[in-house]
C-alpha cells in the first residue's frame, strides 16, 4: 500500500546546479552573457584564432548545441571538402578578374605584395590562412555570431536577411584596417556569399574548406606575382 502511494506521488522538481545557472546566463545577454561576446569578439587581437577557440569554450560552458554554430556533421567530408576548394577558388578567381577591377580596386594588393616570391613567409601564411581563416573566421562570423545574431531576431526570412547583411558589413570592416576600402569590400561581398550559403544550409565544414581555398588561391596569384593578369583577364 505505501508503495502505490508513494508511487503516486509527482516527482520532486530538479533543482538547479551552480553550473546550470552559469550556462544560461552565458547563453543569455545579461552582464555574464554580453561579457562573454566581448571577449569573444576580441579574442583575435591577443591571438589568431583564438576567438574561435573562445566560440567552442562557449559553446561547452553553455550547453549550446554544436549544431548550433554549424558543426555539424556531413554525409560526406571528402565531398564537401572538393566541393569547398572548387567553389572558394573560382570565386577568388572571379572576384580577382572581374569583380574587384569592376569596382575600381588596384590590380596589386599592397598590403600582401610583400609575399610575391617570399618564401620564408609561407609556413605562417598557411597557417593564418587554413586556420586562422578556414576555421577561425568562420567559427566566428558564420557559427557563433549567426546563433548570436538569431537569438535576438529570430529565425524567420527577414531576420536570416538581416543577419547576413550585418555579419557581411562586420566582416568587410574587421578587414578595413589592414587591407584598406578595396580589401573591406572584397571581404564583404565574401560575407554575403558565405553567410547566404551559411543561412540555408547551416553547416560549416564546406565553408571552412572553402574559406581557406579562397585565400590560398589568393596566396598562389600573389606569391607567383600573377595578380595583375589575373586583374586583367577580362578587362585590360
Amino acid at each position: 500500500m505505501s508503495d502505490q502511494i508513494s508511487g503516486a506521488l509527482p516527482a520532486a522538481p530538479a533543482v538547479a546546479t551552480e553550473s546550470d545557472r552559469l550556462a544560461a546566463r552565458l547563453r543569455g545577454f545579461g552582464p555574464l552573457g554580453l561579457l562573454a561576446i566581448l571577449i569573444i569578439v576580441a579574442g583575435n587581437v591577443v591571438a589568431i584564432p583564438l576567438s574561435a577557440v573562445l566560440v567552442l569554450v562557449w559553446a561547452r560552458w553553455s550547453r549550446t548545441p554544436w549544431e548550433e554554430i554549424g558543426y555539424v556533421r556531413p554525409k560526406s567530408w571528402i565531398g564537401d571538402l572538393a566541393i569547398g576548394i572548387v567553389f572558394g577558388s573560382a570565386l577568388k578567381l572571379i572576384m580577382k578578374s572581374a569583380v574587384m577591377p569592376l569596382l575600381g580596386a588596384d590590380p596589386v594588393n599592397q598590403a600582401y605584395h610583400y609575399l610575391a616570391g617570399n618564401s620564408a613567409a609561407i609556413p605562417s601564411t598557411l597557417y593564418l590562412m587554413i586556420v586562422g581563416a578556414g576555421f577561425g573566421e568562420e567559427t566566428l562570423f558564420r557559427g557563433y555570431l549567426f546563433e548570436r545574431l538569431g537569438k535576438i531576431f529570430g529565425q524567420s526570412v527577414s531576420a536570416r536577411v538581416a543577419i547576413v547583411l550585418l555579419t557581411s558589413a562586420g566582416f568587410g570592416l574587421v578587414h578595413y584596417p589592414a587591407q584598406g576600402l578595396a580589401g573591406a569590400q572584397q571581404a564583404a561581398i565574401f560575407g554575403l556569399a558565405f553567410g547566404t550559403i551559411f543561412a540555408t544550409k547551416g553547416r560549416l565544414w564546406m565553408l571552412m574548406c572553402a574559406h581557406a581555398a579562397f585565400d590560398l588561391t589568393a596566396y598562389a596569384i600573389i606569391y607567383w606575382d600573377l595578380e595583375s593578369v589575373v586583374a586583367h583577364l577580362l578587362f585590360k
